[in-house]
């Protein structure tokens, strides 16, 4: 099957440090590719480098066949790949309804730019495909601010899956979030392959053998394995340099 997302040898480096050196790698149609690692493996600059926030010093990137090397984030968007961050990324001050009406907005033609927001048709049906599906009837006009933090996550993930992406990368989506929380957004993630790919940073290894079709494994900006999760956690480079042990 070909791959929706395939780097070759992407690199970079900061002074004489290379954060990414040399990462290849594929993630597969409607499958979810888990990125692990130490911190300072360099997982999240690589996810920097495939999303366009970074430019690479060397390398390519290819979604869906396509090299989007030079893309940046809008340009990636549009060619089908959203993103969410560590850091939660939205409007505060908003209702859950307008964040994801703002960020529905994109499958609109630019001429409906300046109509009111309840007056344009693909965009509102997103809207409301999203508060079904993400179940969030009850916090439609809440402002986002309250939300506790597990509902602030999911409602990102929402957002991403707004513009309607071939690939949705996921960084550490379940990062301070309560067991039940916890719990909820992995069986979320499992189920969102029916509809997106999904590149993915998680630090709990519980969920990572979980959820995980493909784990790739970094240390010191390197792959230094890759395969199915039992194949990883076996593999004694992994286990001495993720598990502690080898």
């Amino acid at each position: 099957m070909k791959p929706i997302l395939h780097t070759e040898n992407l690199s970079i480096a900061f002074g004489g440090l290379k954060a990414v050196d040399a990462i290849s790698m594929s993630a597969t149609p409607h499958e979810i590719t888990t990125v692990i690692g130490p911190n300072g493996a360099g997982k999240t600059t690589l996810f920097n480098l495939i999303s366009g926030a970074l430019k690479p010093g060397s390398g390519k990137v290819y979604l869906d066949g396509k090299d989007v090397t030079r893309f940046g984030p809008a340009q990636l968007q549009h060619a089908g790949l959203a993103r969410s961050f560590q850091i939660t990324n939205l409007f505060f001050e908003m209702t859950v309804r307008e964040n994801l009406r703002l960020a529905s907005q994109i499958l609109e033609p630019i001429s409906h730019a300046v109509r009111p927001l309840r007056r344009t048709g693909r965009a509102a049906r997103k809207v409301d495909e999203l508060i079904e599906r993400f179940d969030f009837h009850d916090k439609v006009h809440e402002q986002v601010g309250y939300l506790s933090h597990g509902e602030q996550r999911r409602l990102e993930i929402a957002m991403c899956l707004a513009c309607e992406p071939k690939l949705l990368m996921l960084d550490e989506p379940t990062q301070g979030m309560s067991h039940a929380d916890t719990d909820e957004t992995e069986e979320l993630i499992k189920s969102l392959t029916q509809n997106v790919s999904i590149l993915l940073i998680e630090h709990d290894i519980g969920i990572v053998m979980s959820v995980s079709d493909h784990v790739i494994v970094m240390h010191q900006g390197q792959k230094i394995a890759d395969g199915t999760p039992a194949e990883v956690r076996a593999n004694p480079a992994v286990q001495a340099a993720y598990f502690g042990h080898g």
